[in-house]
């Protein structure tokens, strides 16, 4: 196929020569991945040529403040991988309120110590139950609750300002049922209709042998009938959630708009909603589709020519060999991705006392492209999936760890959720809670100890590490979310709790739990952006100590070595080091030297070690 390259324009300013240059090294690859997936369609030569003069419109439009940005990041290609680069989740409602109240509260995220903000959907969703917000009715509109694109454009001017940046949720697999596309279609437009997957009864339910149920208790199924559409509309996750056509590449371009759209106002990362299911096959799964991957990597090299500061964000909760594909199958893709097999690892690991399934995902994990980074994180605001680890586990461990944390089978005070046939129970609550923090106790309890050894040992990590909203001072499970009726159908809104001020405040009094934890947290951030200073660099590795109860990795690759140790029990520990660490070293947590052939760990003790 010939090349439709950009031809580029004399330079009439610095910035146009650097949209130029962008042009030419990434519109080949660019094109690439777009005939991959569209190439033998019949629009194809009318598609790209349009894509092409929209993509140089909007790189050239690209706000001054912005470009400076952009100049910033590209002199430093590095910049990705520096650790210590926080990031901080939450729903803005349940945090601040709207969108000004998180303005209002930058100086406690400051305090914590992140770099990055990530506040869960905020986009117009759907009138009463819109998934959290994950049914977008308009992409070009903040929820009217939150504020509007004003206040979205000066929380991220406000960011900017502080060396921060805000990530935000772009649901791309589907709109709600209420958004103009889809209103379009049910209005008989045919444009809008090819937005869609829309079936007979037949071919439905041939797919719907191959599929797996998303929310098999409170959506079960993967189509919805609708008259309007006259046939089964593709639903994957709920009813009122119209699974969009990547078929159809007038969608890969409207979404390519939304993203610049939102680029424009400051936004600096985009969590992609869902993206394994984009592509729908018929005879599989229809989720981790090589064209689901190409989409991705055509929306990043597209990006890199409009704005190349931003990142995006994978949120694939898969198998690892699913997961890695996102980062980019010639090593562009996706910037980050959740590294969901070793944050449910870790709690499989703590709960057996035994860190044999952590070291077999945090090996697997080793293998993504140095250029990305793994978004490292303890909680978020979904379950807890045990049946993503079945690559690395046995079905008697996940019916394990799930009654563990979800069942009354530990010291956790979470609740099992729903799961596809046959499989564990995935599992809800707050980090607090799963850790077997009780509400009411004070530091120094053995759920404080674990929480702070779960955050201590993803800040260690290479990547970003992610703080779930009140984490940082223990919050406990919302027990009034059954109570309230737009919540209370769904689980997940245990761990999904309005922020508790008064608890905040109490960071800043001595001996209490919120200091302690919110200290520990702080620090955590500290040390691990030290960790650039000291030369520590590379990806995590297990070291086998002989004592499965000491999780243990080591980052190697820099001018010094690091290895982090956790006692994964309440039972002091005593283990030999590896023979790089058993003379002098450092424990960057607190700063003493050690010397000596073996360490002594007290219960759920964890420490940073660094060499000469």
């Amino acid at each position: 196929m010939t090349s439709t390259s950009p031809s580029v324009p004399p330079a009439t300013d610095p910035h146009e020569n650097d949209v130029g240059r962008r042009c030419l090294a990434h519109w080949p690859r660019l094109e690439a991945k777009l005939a991959e997936v569209y190439g033998g369609n019949p629009r194809w030569a009318t598609f790209v040529a349009a894509l092409k003069d929209r993509v140089w419109a909007a790189a050239i439009a690209r706000p001054p403040a912005l470009r400076d940005l952009d100049a910033r990041r590209e002199a430093s290609p590095d910049w990705l991988g520096a650790p210590g680069q926080g990031v901080y989740t939450f729903y803005v409602d349940r945090f601040a309120g709207d969108l000004p109240g998180v303005r209002k509260r930058l100086d406690y995220l400051d305090d914590l110590g992140v770099r990055w903000l990530h506040p869960l959907p905020l986009l117009k969703s759907r009138p009463g139950d819109s998934d959290g917000g994950f049914a977008v009715a308009d992409y070009r509109q903040v929820d009217p609750r939150l504020g509007d694109m004003d206040d979205l454009e000066a929380l991220a001017a406000d960011l900017r300002d502080r060396d921060m940046g805000l990530i935000l949720d772009v649901v791309c697999n589907h709109t709600a049922r209420e958004h103009a596309w889809a209103a379009a279609a049910r209005a008989g437009d045919q444009a809008y209709r090819d937005y869609y997957i829309t079936l007979d009864a037949e071919e439905a339910a041939e797919r719907e042998r191959h599929l797996v149920d998303v929310f098999p208790d409170t959506a079960p199924g993967s189509f919805t009938f609708d008259p309007d559409m006259d046939g089964h509309v593709w639903t994957t996750f709920y009813p009122f959630q119209w699974d969009l056509n990547y078929a159809n590449p007038a969608v890969f371009a409207e979404m390519l708009e939304v993203l610049v759209f939102l680029a424009a106002k400051g936004v600096q990362g985009f969590r992609l909603d869902s993206a394994p299911y984009l592509w729908k096959a018929a005879g599989t799964t229809s989720r981790n589709r090589p064209q689901a991957y190409a989409i991705v990597e055509a929306w990043r090299e597209a990006l890199a020519i409009i704005a190349p500061s931003t990142v995006l964000v994978a949120e694939a909760i898969e198998s690892l060999d699913d997961v890695l594909p996102f980062f980019g199958r010639d090593g562009s893709g996706c910037d980050l991705a959740y590294n969901n097999a070793v944050m449910t690892a870790l709690w499989g690991a703590l709960a057996d006392g035994d860190a044999g399934v952590f070291d077999r995902c945090l090996a697997a994990s080793a293998g993504k492209p140095r250029r990305a980074a793994w978004l490292n994180y303890v909680r978020c605001h979904d379950d807890v999936i045990w049946n993503a680890l079945a690559a690395y586990a046995s079905p008697r461990d996940l019916d394990r760890w799930s009654a563990f944390y979800g069942q009354g089978g530990g010291f956790s005070h979470g609740r099992a959720f729903q799961t596809a046939g046959g499989g564990a129970p995935s599992t809800n609550g707050m980090a607090a809670a799963l850790a077997g923090l009780a509400p009411g106790e004070g530091p120094g309890s053995a759920g404080a100890e674990r929480l702070a050894l779960l955050y201590g040992v993803i800040h260690a990590l290479d990547g970003w590490p992610l703080i779930y909203m009140g984490d940082e001072i223990g919050l406990p499970n919302d027990e009034a979310y059954a109570d309230d009726p737009l919540r209370a159908t769904d689980g997940r809104w245990l761990h999904r709790p309005a922020m508790d001020w008064r608890a905040a405040a109490r960071r800043n009094r001595a001996g209490t739990l919120e200091a302690e934890l919110f200290t520990h947290f702080r620090q955590l951030g500290d040390r691990a952006r030290a960790l650039t200073d000291l030369g520590v660099a590379g990806p995590a590795r297990p070291v086998d100590l002989g004592s499965p109860a000491i999780l243990a990795f080591e980052r190697t690759e820099g001018a010094r070595s690091l290895l982090c140790l956790a006692n994964l029990t309440d039972i002091p520990r005593s283990t030999l080091l590896p023979a790089t660490f058993s003379a002098a070293t450092r424990d960057v947590l607190t700063g003493r030297e050690r010397t000596g052939e073996t360490i002594d760990l007290g219960p759920y003790d964890l420490v940073w070690l660094v060499t000469p």
